[in-house]
């Protein structure tokens, strides 16, 4: 009953994710009509599309302090307010300006989402089962992912391409009202009310979704009397953070998603076939994200990490011959089927758990804020960069990078990463200074 509890209000708190990733994926159908629409030039793109990362980056940087201060659930509700806002602005657009504003408005929503939801769920997650928990996030992510490639798939098919982009970016809306009503029906955090010293709240709700593992300690009422993210007292976890967050990005996961029909365009493919493909890489995203939640508390962060640079920087090296003319075009879908296969299982299925449990309960919101803002501008940078790079200079060299990075990965995971699984969060702290 407990464990049946706690993934309900899991589930609700990760829809965060999928609109997060439909939000992602859908403007990747929708960037060659917008650059006709608007007559773009390759920068008048990029900045159409890093839109959203600058507001996801500004909301990452600032959704920890009103979450540490009013509830991760609260700023939930702000949170699905601005999905919904963006879906239809960015359908109704008139010009590029327009369509930036409301892009921007969604990418508030999106850094807002990245770093709330994983805090909540970990929050209210024993730890045993906080990296299957709050792998719901990142499994709502790939499903929004995938929702959004067969969405495009569909509309694609039914509409004409100078009509069919705002139908795809207008889909949105639905999943948006959904996530809104769902944060009506579920409790704050218990450990939240706690650091805020609201005691019985705490214990009521804890006792309400069976968190037996949990009780108000000593190191829960240090924890409230400090509520500073400081260099000094949280080194280790601040430099995790930005590394793992990081890594996550520098593979080019974003700039890969967000450009993927132009990619499969430059090798040769229809737009039609381009959306088609699409939908492949998205299933094989779910497919091995679910893998990586099975394995995650089982196996534990750092060895999916290790396994995933590995696989990552095999398949990107390969997607880069195919651009550099040594290898076959009809190889760039199983290739690219490979990295993200290997993402999903890895990073995609341990940031959102790793930033969500290395910091101390007062400071949490703030630390994966820290972590999340990492992630978002070197996703702004490769995903502004990427259509520049790539079409001015050589394909195959954002690919070069992005495979010589996961390399390096591979080597500071194996030196530095501590693991974290099975470990309370009132134990992390500890944990990581005495070396986990």
């Amino acid at each position: 009953m407990a464990a049946a509890t706690q993934s309900r209000i899991a589930v609700a708190a990760a829809l965060a994710g999928l609109l997060f990733g439909f939000d992602t994926a859908v403007v990747s159908g929708v960037t060659a009509p917008i650059t006709h629409a608007f007559s773009l030039s390759p920068t008048g793109t990029g900045i159409a599309v890093s839109a959203a990362l600058i507001g996801t980056l500004i909301a990452a940087l600032g959704a920890g302090i009103p979450g540490d201060r009013y509830g991760a659930r609260a700023v939930l509700r702000w949170v699905g307010i601005a999905f919904i806002l963006s879906a239809l602005g960015c359908a109704l657009s008139w010009n590029l300006a327009s369509f930036v504003v409301f892009r921007f408005i969604g990418g508030l929503a999106i850094g807002g989402a990245s770093v709330l939801a994983p805090v909540f769920i970990a929050e209210i997650s024993p730890a045993a089962r906080r990296g299957a928990l709050v792998g719901l996030f990142q499994l709502s992510i790939v499903s929004g992912i995938l929702a959004a490639y067969c969405s495009n798939a569909v509309v694609a098919a039914l509409l004409a391409e100078s009509e069919g982009w705002r139908w795809k970016l207008g889909v949105l809306v639905l999943p948006g009202l959904v996530f809104l009503i769902a944060m009506f029906t579920i409790p704050q955090s218990p450990r939240w009310l706690a650091a805020q010293g609201r005691e019985s709240e705490a214990l009521d709700v804890a006792a309400r979704i069976g968190l037996t593992d949990w009780t108000l300690t000593p190191p829960d009422a240090r924890t409230a009397l400090d509520g500073r993210l400081s260099w000094a007292r949280h080194r280790k976890p601040i430099l995790l953070a930005i590394a793992v967050a990081s890594f996550n990005q520098l593979t080019g996961i974003n700039a890969i998603l967000y450009y993927l029909n132009d990619i499969f365009a430059a090798a040769g493919f229809s737009q039609v076939s381009a959306d088609v493909q699409a939908v492949s890489i998205g299933a094989a995203n779910l497919l091995a994200t679910v893998l990586g939640m099975a394995l995650i508390d089982r196996i534990g962060r750092r060895t999916l990490l290790l396994t995933g640079a590995a696989g990552t920087s095999v398949a990107l090296a390969g997607v880069a011959l195919v651009y550099s003319g040594s290898g076959r075009e009809t190889l760039l879908l199983p290739l690219l089927v490979l990295f993200i296969a290997f993402f999903a299982v890895s990073q995609g299925a341990v940031i959102w758990v790793y930033l969500s449990e290395i910091f101390p309960t007062k400071v949490r919101a703030r630390g994966q804020a820290l972590g999340s803002a990492t992630h978002w501008i070197w996703a702004a940078v490769l995903s502004f960069g990427f259509p520049v790079v790539a079409q001015n200079f050589d394909r195959s060299l954002p690919f070069w990078f992005f495979a010589a990075a996961t390399l390096l990965q591979l080597v500071i995971v194996w030196r530095c990463f501590p693991e974290t699984k099975g470990i309370r969060l009132e134990e992390m702290e500890s944990a990581l200074r005495h070396g986990h």
